[in-house]
């Protein structure tokens, strides 16, 4: 079995905590990873535009430190730019890393930026974050529950867009605005994802996706990660979740993801180091407790090997160049 997440913010974190990639405090180190069977691990730069001074020089920062980890731990994991990257890694008996931006606005709206960034690794971008910024608007208004179904994406927006199906790099809509969503659908023609998001049927907040963009990004092609975040699994407030609750949330959205969408739709962005702790799945290592629960739920193992890591990998064998 594949276990590929979609997304994790561990670098971030490391950055702030001046942590070890190989051992740490947070939810994903490699001795975790390697101990729960993990193939493919997405690593997003995260940057908060509101705390920087220059995004784009505070991304590259990260882009070093992602470099000097995995160099650091080679006999580990190594970084993967193609699908056939991530075929050798396997034969080598190594774990693979894809590099990841969280947050468009690095680029300061220059496709010379993207284009760097590119150059350094980088296969997939979250084209929003919480602000709007050159390229969209995020799903964040005055609330968690309305979505901006308005303010999509920018003229510079689909410039980019066209420059991601160019060069190979996928598009990301979590976090983007409703009305993003359907420009991204609209102005591309290779499968994108929504790396850590859920059904918004099932849990009404606005970083979920509703069901038509579920059969959207399905018949696309694309992938919607399954996001470990409790406040996107569930309404109940803290006082009422419990481990229980929480992980039987989390496969109450995969069920309905599948149903609406598809089994190939489905997979991991578990957003590990991006939020507080899942009483279910406290961390990496506790993924095989996801598996167990959907065996115990019946899905067969051709599903849960789907779920698990083979959607997300056709998607990088379909799009990654």
């Amino acid at each position: 079995m594949h276990i590929v997440d979609m997304h994790c913010d561990t670098i971030s974190r490391l950055y702030e905590s001046r942590g070890d990639l190989q051992e740490n405090e947070g939810h994903v180190d490699l001795k975790r990873m390697k101990k729960a069977g993990c193939s493919l691990q997405n690593f997003a730069l995260f940057i908060n535009r509101e705390k920087v001074e220059d995004t784009f020089a505070a991304v590259m920062e990260l882009t070093k430190l992602y470099d000097r980890e995995l160099q650091k731990n080679q006999q580990w994991i190594a970084p993967v730019y193609t699908y056939e990257d991530f075929v050798r890694n396997e034969k080598d008996g190594k774990m693979s890393a894809l590099l990841t931006i969280e947050e468009g606005a690095v680029c300061k709206g220059e496709v010379s930026k993207l284009q760097e960034l590119y150059r350094c690794g980088a296969r997939m971008l979250t084209i929003t974050w919480n602000y709007p910024n050159e390229l969209g608007y995020p799903n964040l208004g005055s609330d968690f529950l309305t979505p901006d179904t308005t303010h999509g994406l920018t003229e510079t927006g689909i410039l980019f867009l066209e420059e991601m199906e160019s060069l190979g790099m996928i598009p990301d809509v979590s976090h983007l605005s409703d009305a993003g969503f359907y420009d991204v659908l609209s102005h591309t023609k290779k499968p994108f994802v929504a790396s850590h998001s859920n059904a918004r049927k099932i849990c009404p907040v606005v970083r979920n996706m509703t069901d038509d963009m579920i059969r959207k990004l399905a018949e696309r092609g694309g992938v919607i990660g399954l996001n470990f975040c409790e406040d996107f699994l569930t309404g109940l407030s803290e006082r009422q979740r419990t481990k229980e609750n929480i992980l039987d949330a989390v496969i109450c959205h995969a069920e309905h993801i599948r149903k609406v969408g598809g089994i190939g739709c489905l997979g991991l962005g578990s957003d590990f180091d991006g939020i507080p702790d899942n009483r279910a799945l406290p961390d990496v290592s506790a993924i095989d407790r996801l598996i167990w629960s959907l065996q115990k739920k019946g899905w067969k193992s051709s599903m849960i090997d789907a779920v698990m890591g083979e959607n997300v990998l056709r998607v990088y064998r379909e799009v990654l160049c």
